[in-house]
């Protein structure tokens, strides 16, 4: 009976997750055609409870743990009360990325309480706090407009961080990334990303000459250089990708990110000559079964464990996704494609990128260059981010050490991408208003000014009047 329900549940969820992936897309079609895109939402948040409802209770089936079942009903509730207070006071929120959010941590739960509960208990208390700070966000961006003004307070806060870590941080895989605050370890990085995001904004919102840029890039290359002496070279790839991404957007010069790339490759060959454990990364890539038992350990039993699921996966608890080390953080995504599959591991990729495509299209929309530009950066960190991770785990790159956003195990990790797509509702919100009219055919309408020009159509329309009303009576 068990195997009945443990193989049977991976085929369902697989075809939902289908059902949910193509929706997510299609919907791009609907955006302001009012009713339609309202049902499509509906319809994958149903989709989003039978996933995360299954999961469970395939985990309940073959653990027999009544813990499971408690757990599984905290998740419910907080996901609800999520939704449903989103709903209340961000009425113009995004329902696509909030659908996105909770399907991403609806698997990630499902995947860290088969791996390790207790994770999976503590990552859920940070979600706690990440859904409190994700309500406040949206109000706190539509208070006040000074977020543009503080450049070099981000400065300030962003390299006073990364210093306190390089001097006083902990030793983990080889580079210096967290420190502790009593029983918890912290990675400031993953916070000052979103502050050096805000950094770039405000420089170049001002100004975007040659000048303007090359102070950006020093000051940028300040925080790079910090993440490389505290050798998470992750880290420094996603910053200065990042600061590569925004200028060119800000200026609209390819050569400065053409010219970005070329010092990436040359700063890659020296890393490599430099850093021991970068070494030791690469050689895992170039040929991991060469080195099975020391380097390449890590990514052999990774392409192992995507081997073994195949298309459809083992199942729920019926594969070894423990033999690769540290698997709930940089090996998350080899974990799911093992046990839930290569189909919903290919799902699992589309959702992230319909949440790149919604935070473009978001950037495209926004009329502010300060927000255009936040967006284009949050949108650049995220994207890359995925890329990174699920391009170690299956060789297409060397491994990084990044974590899959929402989905891997981190305290820090979840918390800055919480914040990421909180300010991401924010500009959703702050963006024009659309409209649909008759015809569905989704017009935008300026919020601040729409009044006005009504206002203004309708005193046209009374002069007009006065003017043939006096042409009439000078006619007599």
């Amino acid at each position: 009976m068990v195997q009945l329900v443990v193989q049977s549940s991976k085929y369902i969820m697989i075809f939902l997750f289908l059902i949910y992936t193509f929706l997510s897309f299609a919907v791009f079609r609907f955006i302001g055609k009012g009713k339609t895109e309202k049902v499509i939402y509906g319809f994958q948040r149903v989709l989003l409870f039978l996933i995360h409802g299954m999961g469970y209770l395939v985990l309940y089936v073959t653990t027999e743990n009544a813990q499971i079942l408690g757990f599984y009903l905290m998740q419910l509730i907080l996901f609800a009360a999520f939704i449903f207070m989103y709903h209340v006071f961000y009425k113009r929120a995004s329902e696509l990325l909030m659908n996105h959010m909770c399907m991403l941590l609806s698997i990630s739960f499902i995947m860290l309480t088969r791996l390790d509960f207790d994770k999976a208990f503590r990552q859920f208390m940070f979600l706690l706090a990440g859904f409190v700070v994700i309500m406040l966000i949206p109000f706190i961006m539509q208070m006040g407009s000074r977020f543009r003004n503080w450049t070099w307070l981000y400065v300030a806060i962003g390299l006073l961080a990364l210093l306190v870590v390089l001097i006083f941080g902990k030793v983990s895989d080889g580079a210096k990334i967290n420190i502790k605050i009593g029983s918890i370890a912290m990675q400031p990085s993953e916070f000052v990303k979103v502050i050096f995001i805000f950094f770039i904004a405000s420089m170049l919102y001002h100004r975007n000459d040659f000048k303007q840029i090359m102070v950006t890039g020093i000051i940028s290359a300040v925080f790079v250089l910090i993440l490389v002496a505290s050798r998470d070279l992750g880290g420094a790839l996603l910053y200065f990708f990042t600061f590569l991404a925004m200028a060119y957007v800000a200026s609209g010069k390819w050569y400065y990110f053409v010219g970005g790339l070329g010092a990436t490759a040359v700063a890659c060959i020296l890393g490599y000559q430099v850093f021991p454990h970068v070494q030791n990364r690469v050689i895992a890539w170039l040929d991991p079964l060469s080195v099975f038992d020391n380097q390449g350990y890590q990514v052999s039993q990774s392409l192992f464990a995507i081997g073994t699921g195949g298309w459809f996966g083992l199942g729920l608890n019926q594969g070894l996704p423990k033999k690769i080390p540290v698997v709930e953080k940089d090996f998350i995504f080899s974990a799911i494609s093992e046990e839930m599959g290569g189909f919903f591991a290919i799902c699992l990729i589309l959702v992230c990128i319909s949440c790149f495509l919604m935070i473009f299209n978001i950037s495209i929309n926004m009329k502010d260059l300060f927000y255009k530009l936040v967006a284009v950066g949050l949108g650049s960190i995220y994207a890359l981010q995925v890329f990174l991770t699920i391009g170690g785990g299956i060789k297409f790159i060397p491994s990084t050490g990044v974590t899959l956003p929402l989905v891997s195990y981190g305290g820090s990790s979840l918390l800055s991408t919480i914040l990421i797509f909180g300010i991401v509702q924010a500009l959703y919100v702050m963006q024009p208003v659309r409209s649909s009219g008759k015809g569905g055919t989704g017009k935008i309408e300026n919020s601040g000014t729409n009044k006005t020009s009504k206002q203004s159509t309708n005193a046209k329309q009374s002069t007009n009047a006065k003017q043939r009303s006096s042409a009439k009576q000078k006619t007599k």
